[in-house]
């Protein structure tokens, strides 16, 4: 049960360990932070939440900047913001991964 992450670092095949993740839902326009996770030696935060989300308006942000200024990429995004819907029931999990390089990146509900 919760929102859970990884970052997979696309350009090297590798996770992206040490990144500063932050979950935050919007009530009545304003943004609320909820949870906060650095993600481990296999790129992943396990639940931001601690419990199962409610129906809403969610964002995940990323401080990836600081993960190449660290590795000595130099990168198009400092951070990236993931913003998506939590429809079903409070029972669901759900997965947000992050899939990165230097100058764009991808996502998807995952599993």
């Amino acid at each position: 049960m919760g929102i859970s992450t990884h970052i997979l670092d696309i350009t090297i095949g590798m996770p992206a360990d040490g990144v500063e993740v932050n979950l935050y839902r919007s009530v009545g326009g304003v943004w609320r932070h909820l949870g906060r996770g650095t993600t481990n030696a296999d790129g992943r935060v396990g639940d931001l939440l601690g419990e199962a989300p409610d129906p809403g308006h969610y964002s995940i942000d990323f401080a990836i900047g600081e993960y190449f200024d660290r590795h000595g990429v130099e990168a198009f995004y400092p951070r990236v913001d993931i913003e998506f819907l939590v429809h079903d029931p409070p029972r669901a999990h759900y997965h947000v991964p992050l899939l990165l390089s230097p100058y764009g990146y991808s996502t998807y509900r995952g599993s």
